[in-house]
């Protein structure tokens, strides 16, 4: 008897179609993707730097007291 749970589950057979990539697209014989999009890095904002200083300190504080 069946998990009512687990009764809208599908099945793995449903969503083949629902694959996302061939056999052909991952793998060792694979062949590369020629439309890569490139990440470029944005400018820093104030709002993000604060926190990377905050975790910074807070690791040294953590670190200096720990020793």
């Amino acid at each position: 008897m069946a998990d009512p749970v687990d009764s809208d589950v599908e099945s793995p057979a449903d969503d083949d179609s629902e694959w996302r990539f061939s056999i052909d697209a991952v793998g060792p014989d694979a062949e590369d993707d020629p439309d890569d999009t490139i990440i470029e890095p944005e400018s820093i904002s104030l709002e993000h730097a604060t926190f990377v200083v905050l975790g910074v300190l807070l690791t040294l504080g953590v670190v200096v007291t720990g020793l």
